[in-house]
């Protein structure tokens, strides 16, 4: 770590103003493209994370009375405002995260999406009434905000993930505390000042930093009362354990294997186009990537096409034009990734498309591997099993549509799955069998839009409540059902009535 007082720092967020962290405990920011220091951002002190949650207690006490009319105005402000921005906040991020400019205004793009449902909360928050279900009783219901929250958001999408948390928790009449990823911060804190831009009160939106003991704190502090996070499976475990035995809500969206069917019969150029790009894009750093193809029958002929088209994206810097993969976000990301393809060597799978060590001119130091293509994969190697987190595809094969979608039902992973095909049979035939969350058909990352919900299952995901969407406001409200009766000023009592038994 560095201590360079010309280093600019990040700052905490805590009732409405950006605080300089009085921490000993910094990390460097870096561009993954060129290892320049960008920022130090702060490991906040216990001090520091409790002042941010008694903000986030005491906003509450007037935000959770506040109309909706104001709550929903504010998002509409702040969605005007990230649409104005959005140039620069891609800058931000790319320069910290490394993906290039165009995916960067996607990440930005996908949040706002968020940001702009947000804002219809009026019709979301909605209760439910029965007139009269007994003798002059009615019985309604009211959605109502649950008290502080919490979001723990990853490094590879730091502006899109926040803005599924806090602008829904928020808009639901709730107050939060956000621990963005300490790698990329920077975009995350922008979107902040944006926030408070907008009109978001003091207190409402409070932002810490740190590492472990951060999440623990989230985890154990008894004001918190739900948590969101999404990241990898170990800690998403952690998480959900750890915060659920406290007695809160808790949501994980984890860890991934995503698979893609091919049937002979799909479009051929449009399938491989859709695959280059889910396998590759982004440098493989997304849980919704696609780093698992299976070839059923005649497709298995396909492979070369496929790895002539990997060979022709261009390997650079996020901020060059024409970049189609970036670096990975850190040394020991890239460590990583190289040493899982030496192992899926080792393992006897057969490396057609090797991406390691490309030469990129004019960044020497970045963090970058190509496009990489194992065939011969089996389900018992390292390079299927584990989660890789790097442009590395595996390309199994499989005889029939049946024993593809056995393969993929036998992985312990639900996030996302793709057919292509041009059969509607076939189609309909995989997404009533296979048993994972979001299914694609002829579209490689079936992640949903605003007015649904991300609906990854099994080991990707631990609690019953996606992010966004409809089942975001259940996540962060509390159904509170009221049952009344009214009696006319003129009504004779009637004789006492000790049964629980409304009539």
């Amino acid at each position: 770590m560095t201590t360079h007082s010309a280093i600019p720092t990040v700052k905490l967020l805590i009732n409405g103003q950006f605080v300089e962290s009085t921490t000993s405990q910094w990390r460097d920011v870096v561009n993954p493209a060129t290892q320049e220091v960008l920022a130090r951002v702060p490991f906040a002190t216990t001090e520091e994370m409790n002042a941010a949650v008694a903000s986030a207690k005491e906003a509450f006490k007037t935000w959770r009375k506040t109309p909706i009319g104001v709550r929903s105005r504010i998002f509409l402000k702040l969605q005007q405002l990230i649409r104005d921005n959005i140039k620069e906040l891609a800058a931000i991020l790319t320069a910290e995260q490394g993906k290039t400019l165009p995916d960067a205004e996607g990440d930005v793009f996908r949040g706002l999406e968020v940001v702009e449902h947000a804002a219809g909360i009026g019709n979301l928050q909605l209760g439910e009434l029965a007139n009269n279900v007994a003798g002059g009783v009615d019985t309604y219901t009211l959605l109502q905000p649950l008290g502080v929250c919490a979001g723990i958001t990853p490094f590879n999408f730091p502006a899109m993930i926040p803005l599924w948390m806090f602008p829904m928790a928020i808009a639901s009449g709730n107050t939060f505390v956000l621990k963005p990823s300490e790698q990329d911060p920077m975009v995350t804190m922008r979107l902040a000042e944006l926030a408070l831009e907008a009109g978001i009160p003091p207190g409402v939106l409070n932002v810490i930093h740190g590492g472990v003991d951060a999440v623990n704190l989230i985890c154990d502090h008894p004001d918190i009362k739900a948590v969101s996070f999404v990241g990898s499976t170990k800690v998403g475990t952690h998480v959900y354990n750890r915060a659920t035995q406290n007695g809160k809500r808790a949501q994980c969206m984890m860890g991934a294997k995503n698979h893609a069917i091919i049937l002979p019969d799909a479009h051929k150029q449009q399938t491989l186009n859709n695959l280059v790009g889910a396998a590759f894009g982004a440098a493989g750093q997304r849980c919704m990537a696609l780093p698992v193809v299976i070839l059923v029958g005649e497709a298995q002929s396909w492979l070369p096409e496929l790895v002539e088209k990997a060979k022709s994206l261009k390997i650079n810097a996020g901020c060059e034009p024409g970049t189609d993969i970036g670096p990975a976000v850190s040394c020991s990301a890239l460590d990583r990734i190289s040493s899982l393809i030496e192992q899926g060597v080792r393992e006897g799978a057969q490396l057609v498309l090797d991406g390691r060590n490309p030469q990129v001119p004019g960044y020497p130091h970045g963090n970058f591997v190509g496009p990489t293509i194992f065939s011969a994969v089996s389900t018992e190697m390292t390079i299927y099993k584990e989660e890789i987190f790097g442009p590395v595809l595996c390309v199994l094969q499989a005889a029939s549509l049946d024993e593809a979608i056995a393969l993929i039902n036998a992985n312990p992973n639900g996030n996302g799955t793709a057919i292509f095909t041009r059969s509607g049979a076939a189609a309909r035939h995989f997404q009533e069998e296979i048993d994972v969350g979001q299914v694609g058909i002829n579209v490689p990352i079936p992640v949903p839009v605003p007015i649904f919900s991300f609906s990854g299952s099994r080991a990707s995901k631990l609690g019953d409540l996606g992010p966004y969407g409809k089942q975001a406001v259940q996540f962060y409200t509390q159904t509170k059902t009221v049952t009344q009766r009214w009696f006319d000023e003129d009504e004779v009592g009637g004789p006492v009535n000790t049964t629980i038994t409304l009539k």
